[in-house]
């Protein structure tokens, strides 16, 4: 994957990101700055989600864990590093872990 096809990868993602949670009607506040998504809960939890371009990976850092993605391209999806757990799917729990009720992201 060339540079400018991740950084379109990661674009992409972060704004799908912010697009599911304006659609949840989650009480979620957002920023995005530098290729960097803050999450912030009402519980004062964050998660952060950034992409790291020498690795070719996006980093989620949540109160469960770290997590490390690799974009899979013939399935066009960003996949966890260790358990193959797609990106959108880990985002769904534990956000609902973070916010207090269930969630998904599609």
């Amino acid at each position: 994957m060339t540079e400018s096809e991740f950084k379109r990868h990661l674009e992409d993602t972060l704004i799908a990101v912010e697009e599911a949670i304006d659609e949840s009607g989650a009480e979620i506040d957002f920023e995005t700055e530098g290729g960097v998504l803050t999450l912030r809960f009402p519980n004062r939890s964050k998660i952060i989600i950034n992409g790291q371009p020498t690795l070719q990976q996006l980093w989620v850092a949540a109160k469960s864990g770290g997590f490390h993605f690799n974009y899979d391209d013939t399935e066009g999806v960003w996949k966890n590093e260790t358990d193959r757990e797609e990106l959108f799917c880990l985002l769904g729990r534990i956000c609902s872990e973070q916010a207090g009720h269930s969630m998904s992201f599609t």
